[in-house]
């Protein structure tokens, strides 16, 4: 009953704040182009103060696990090998490959990972989770810049790619605070706290807009394709690589951040992505919005389980 109430506690919050956010645009009280552009200053100045501070924050010594890096990375392209080569055998049309592809591998680790390591093991362990995120939405950016250009017909340029991950506003708050943490810089105590408060709004709003985001019409349209991604994407990749994990040792705070990696649902910008690479934006869509709602009960089932076997 303990584990129980440790797994609800971690994910019921979340569903919450979604349902908010579902609830505020059924009444009209928020439309779809607003929520576009609230999510754009949020992924530009929220999410980016969120990370910057959770690895100013943190002691490096203690946070940085060469091993969970090198197993996260190996996991991630594992993941997308596989995925590549099932849509290709699967799926004809160029614009849905690049679309399949990216739904299966690419994860909602910035808006899942933090809300529930912060639930898990409280607001003064994300220093890992921080660091790796560093490495990991970094290739996600890159190896989902690829796919989607291989399938529109283009040849993928590195410089471009280059310049897109060195554009992310993730990747720079990672940077920018690992940096900041390695020179040992202290900020002036006001620039300090204004960057907690800021920080403080970007995973409750996320959620809130992800929430606001689902749609369901159209659903029918894809439902081969969007049973197979959430099958993939939440049940054979956290069954695979958090199983694994478990069995390798990794424990604490390094198996909580997999969690986040390996079982949280598809990454909300790649509906983005795909709408401006020439991919399929309603399917891209759909499958943010089927795997959010589904993670819902999953991620559940697999906190509750291995946080019954003792794993964290």
């Amino acid at each position: 009953m303990e584990n129980l109430m440790i797994s609800a506690n971690a994910v019921l919050p979340m569903c919450l704040v979604m349902a908010l956010g579902y609830g505020t645009r059924r009444l009209g009280w928020l439309r779809r182009e607003e929520i576009s552009t609230i999510n754009k200053i949020a992924f530009r100045i929220f999410l980016p103060c969120l990370l910057y501070y959770n690895i100013y924050c943190s002691d490096l010594s203690g946070s940085f696990d060469p091993l969970l890096m090198a197993y996260a990375v190996g996991g991630v392209l594992l993941t997308f090998g596989l995925a590549l080569g099932y849509t290709l055998l699967t799926e004809k049309l160029p614009e849905r490959r690049g679309v399949l592809i990216q739904g299966m591998f690419r994860s909602n680790y910035v808006i899942m990972g933090i809300p529930v390591a912060t639930a898990l093991l409280g607001a003064d362990q994300l220093g890992t989770v921080s660091i790796l995120i560093a490495v990991i939405v970094p290739l996600f950016n890159m190896l989902a810049v690829v796919v989607l250009e291989v399938f529109r017909g283009q040849k993928p340029k590195p410089l471009h790619i280059l310049g897109q991950i060195a554009k992310n506003p993730l990747v720079i708050g990672s940077v920018l605070g690992i940096l900041t943490l390695v020179a040992g810089i202290r900020l002036p105590h006001i620039l300090e706290q204004t960057i907690q408060s800021v920080s403080a709004i970007a995973s409750p709003l996320q959620l809130f807009l992800l929430g606001a985001f689902f749609q369901f019409s159209g659903l029918k349209t894809y439902r081969r394709e969007l049973v197979t991604v959430s099958i993939a994407k939440l049940i054979v990749s956290p069954g695979l690589f958090l199983g694994l994990g478990a069995l390798l040792g990794f424990r604490g705070v390094a198996f909580v951040s997999l969690i986040g990696i390996f079982a949280s649902p598809t990454a909300v910008n790649s509906f983005t992505m795909a709408q401006q690479m020439g991919g399929d934006a309603e399917l891209a869509g759909d499958i943010v919005v089927t795997t959010s709602a589904v993670s819902i009960l999953t991620m559940f089932l697999w906190i509750f389980l291995f946080k019954s076997l003792g794993v964290f």
